[in-house]
């Protein structure tokens, strides 16, 4: 077992009714570290009836909760900010060691999911009604906002403290309770969060961390009728099952499904801003993020300085533990993920992408897999219209904009895009007519509390951060009063 600073947020219990418990059958997953395997902890192998147990308890804290003042539920986010805040070296190193990612990136993911802590906090004060002219004499019109209930949450392995983050705050800060199952891969940091909310003095029972089988656990949510609303962030396939799974009990839903970011360089851009947005866009997390770029199209005119300048910089990059000084790059999660990369480079090369830098696995061995880019890519390979989820980086050309448009638009995902361009006018148009829910021009790094995330067409539903990410937790309910 590794021992270090990372251990004292470190919970190998669920927390379920204010209670860290095992799984009923003392059933453990173990956790691993992706740089070499080893295994850093255990975790319960929870179930059906531990979630049913988890849910009976948000269900039975959620009237109080609910009904708790209103800056009463604003100062326990604020407590819950300072915390992660105070702790932010600790949780960040908690987060590397089973997650991979450079501590860096680590340390950054704790404070971007402190911020939405602290942006709900000021939101939730702003959660307004509204009250609507009558079309008749003698009475008035109420619209107003309530807490949903208790929220089902389902989290990744690959943000897994910001992305319980941006569903958990939003719904404290309506008055929500909570049941959050986190990633089997990474559960410590989704623990860590039941830990601090039960420090800084949620009510047993608001906040629920079960870990365990990801079916059963999401079954139980799914069967529930106390549950009324399920966030989840992971693939369109499983968002797809429990979208049907909602419909029994007719759930309120918010879905941040899989992505296929095209990134266009134009030939107006500014070549050295746009390899530099290509490397946090690409790179980032080892590429395995949602919004990464997946396709780098590149217009005819910049396309060979472009790869030139792309190449140099990717061969810079240092790979390794995470908690190494000055690395930039660490393991892939799993052998699947890094099977799935090489299948993307063996299908490229096949239909004659060429590999330019990178490409196999790293000489570091176990998951660390080379920075890899790809010339040459065509329409027909297959990373053209699937997600890589790895530090590939396929470049294509392209002649014009409608052109580059056409191949963005041409893939049943529409969560992030990216273009680099000059012209103002040509930054319009491609607000319009990109089919995506984000887009960013001249960066390469868009996540901000401020701003809604989320997708179009099968890249999920409902939005995260921004005002429109307290109203997914908020029911709307209209009251006519008669007789004044």
């Amino acid at each position: 077992m590794l021992d270090g600073g990372y251990t004292t947020y470190r919970r190998e219990a669920n927390l379920i009714g204010g209670d860290w418990v095992g799984a009923d059958g003392g059933g453990t997953i173990d956790v691993t570290n992706p740089v070499d395997g080893s295994v850093i902890g255990t975790v319960p192998k929870g179930g059906r009836a531990e979630t049913a147990r988890a849910i009976a308890a948000a269900h039975a804290a959620f009237p109080g909760f609910r009904d708790t003042a209103l800056m009463e539920r604003c100062a326990l986010l604020w407590k819950l900010h300072d915390a992660l805040m105070d702790n932010q070296a600790t949780l960040a190193e908690l987060l590397t060691v089973e997650m991979g990612k450079p501590l860096a990136e680590a340390k950054g993911e704790i404070a971007i999911g402190a911020q939405y802590v602290r942006w709900f906090a000021e939101e939730a004060r702003r959660a307004k009604g509204e009250i609507v002219p009558a079309g008749v004499n003698g009475r008035r019109i109420l619209v107003t906002k309530h807490a949903i209930g208790v929220v089902g949450m389902i989290t990744p392995w690959n943000f897994p403290s910001s992305m319980l983050a941006r569903k958990l705050a939003p719904a404290l800060a309506a008055g929500c309770t909570v049941v959050a199952k986190p990633a089997t891969a990474t559960p410590y940091s989704g623990l860590a969060w039941g830990a601090l909310c039960e420090e800084v003095g949620y009510p047993a029972g608001v906040v629920n961390v079960v870990t365990g089988s990801a079916r059963e656990i999401a079954g139980a949510m799914m069967e529930a009728p106390e549950v009324r609303k399920i966030t989840f962030t992971g693939s369109t396939e499983v968002g797809k099952e429990l979208i049907r799974g909602s419909a029994d009990t007719v759930k309120k839903v918010s879905m941040e499904l899989g992505g296929n970011a095209p990134f266009i360089v134009f030939d107006d851009a500014d070549l050295d801003a746009a390899v530099q947005g290509a490397m946090v866009s690409k790179f980032r997390n080892a590429g395995q993020t949602c919004v990464c770029a997946n396709r780098i199209y590149v217009q005819s005119g910049i396309h060979d300085a472009f790869v030139a300048k792309l190449v140099d910089a990717t061969k810079a990059l240092k790979v390794g533990d995470g908690r190494d000084a000055g690395v930039e790059q660490g393991p892939m999660i799993d052998g699947d993920a890094v099977e799935k990369v090489e299948g993307f480079v063996a299908d490229a090369t096949a239909k004659g992408g060429t590999v330019v830098t990178g490409g196999k696995r790293h000489d570091l061995g176990g998951t660390f897999f080379e920075p890899t880019v790809v010339t040459g890519a065509t329409q027909a390979m297959d990373f053209a219209t699937d997600e890589i989820f790895g530090p590939l980086a396929p470049v294509f050309r392209f002649d014009t904009e409608a052109e580059a448009i056409a191949m963005a638009n041409a893939t049943v995902y529409g969560l992030a895009c990216y273009a680099y361009t000059t012209n103002l006018g040509r930054a319009f148009r491609l607000n319009e007519g990109l089919q995506y829910g984000m887009i960013g021009i001249n960066s390469g790094l868009i996540t901000t509390v401020e701003a809604p995330f989320g997708g179009v067409k099968e890249s999920g539903l409902g939005k995260e951060g921004g005002s429109q990410g307290l109203e997914d937790y908020l029911e709307t309910k209209y009251v006519c009063i008669d007789g004044i």
